[in-house]
């Protein structure tokens, strides 16, 4: 018999784009399945009632979640006894992992099957987590191969299911292409410059990337720079740091989104720690990653972060493909110097965009069809798809 009722908790945007995904793939296999917990407007179109506002989980920083805890709580207290009045076959939580897991503690508690979708960082810090996610959980659905290898090496039953960016993202692409689209010239090199999303990135971090490019465009009359605003509020901040550097005018585009075209478009790479140094080896780009944080900040993350790397590409690829330059490394000079390396050296970078060529591939695994894959054995009570090798390397699932 196939599911009737589905569970669905997302908590913020990026949940929702995951749950219609998600939420798409079960319907085609399972058409007379109702859904419903929280979504946003792509899970409500795809037919889950959403109890709540989406929003109503969007919440940051510690502030603001104290301020709001009492509300969090009753909402989680509603959920609870929604699912529990109308016993889903299962109930799986899409990230927002402080508010999913304590709920799918509950429901598992009381007898339901629980799955959480999008592992938080806990193989970085805090990996005593793990021993509650265990306890949440009948499984985790983990996008990328080091964290399937981390639960299984601490017991924790997971299905490494692949990343949906990298079922997104095309295996090949065409640069040209996108430096016509964009506005770029046709010939010389192409540097995109991705100062990061948050506004503190762009403070602790935007004057330092200029001057670099400042720099580079000096020695370098083929160079041009495109840099993609991630929202108005940074391509205003941009602009006031660029209106004070006359050297730059003519041989920098400056775009609000579109980050993608822009590392499509460019030989070289330089960017904050994130999803963006995810995204461009997602489009094949040889990149710098820089990243700078408050004293205070970075004070506590080096005695508590557990990894070797910070960037994506190196965690994915367990050695360091991708050079990192952290707090008082991440200066003028040495990025200077490390570009320079990149730029004079045209058959490292081709060779490095072929290697994130294999890395996508191996990441593009259709991650909505296997993360139901694993959904469904859970709910039957079948062993998931076999995902992570003895030594933690992702291997082709044997159960779907």
């Amino acid at each position: 018999m196939g599911m009737q009722r589905i569970y669905v908790v997302a908590g913020e945007l990026s949940g929702d784009i995951l749950g219609a995904g998600l939420v798409r793939e079960l319907k085609a296999r399972h058409p007379e399945a109702a859904f419903r917990g929280i979504g946003g407007p792509r899970m409500i179109a795809e037919g889950v009632d959403s109890r709540f506002p989406l929003e109503t989980l969007s919440v940051m920083g510690l502030v603001e979640v104290i301020r709001h805890l009492p509300r969090l709580l009753g909402v989680r207290r509603a959920l609870r006894r929604d699912a529990l009045d109308w016993q889903p076959d299962i109930m799986i939580g899409i990230d927002a992992p402080d508010f999913n897991l304590g709920l799918e503690r509950q429901l598992r508690d009381a007898g339901l099957t629980t799955a959480h979708y999008v592992s938080p960082s806990v193989w970085a810090w805090r990996q005593g987590r793990v021993k509650g996610i265990a306890r949440a959980v009948d499984a985790m659905l983990t996008f990328l191969p080091f964290e399937a290898a981390f639960y299984a090496h601490h017991r924790v039953p997971v299905a490494y299911v692949g990343h949906p960016l990298a079922d997104e993202l095309p295996l090949t692409n065409d640069r040209d292409a996108a430096r016509e689209a964009l506005g770029l010239p046709a010939h010389g090199s192409i540097l995109a410059v991705l100062p990061g999303s948050r506004s503190n990135e762009v403070r602790f971090l935007g004057a330092t990337f200029l001057d670099a490019a400042e720099r580079l465009c000096a020695d370098r009359p083929d160079l041009n720079v495109v840099i993609p605003a991630a929202t108005a509020a940074r391509r205003e901040e941009l602009e006031r740091l660029l209106a004070e550097r006359d050297t730059l005018l003519g041989r920098v585009t400056l775009v609000e989104g579109r980050a993608r075209e822009a590392m499509v478009a460019s030989d070289l790479v330089l960017l904050t720690s994130g999803t963006a140094a995810l995204e461009a080896m997602l489009c094949h780009r040889a990149m710098l990653v820089a990243y700078r944080m408050a004293p205070m900040t970075h004070f506590l993350a080096k005695r508590l972060v557990k990894t070797e790397w910070i960037s994506l590409p190196n965690l994915i690829a367990r050695e360091p493909l991708v050079p990192e330059l952290i707090q008082e490394a991440a200066n003028a000079d040495t990025i200077v110097a490390r570009l320079t390396e990149y730029l004079d050296d045209t058959p490292a970078r081709v060779a490095l965009e072929s290697r994130f060529a294999a890395m996508h591939a191996e990441l593009q695994r259709d991650a909505s069809r296997r993360a139901v894959d694993a959904v469904e054995a859970l709910v039957a009570g079948r062993a998931l798809p076999a995902s992570v090798a003895p030594e933690g390397d992702a291997t082709e699932g044997t159960g779907s």
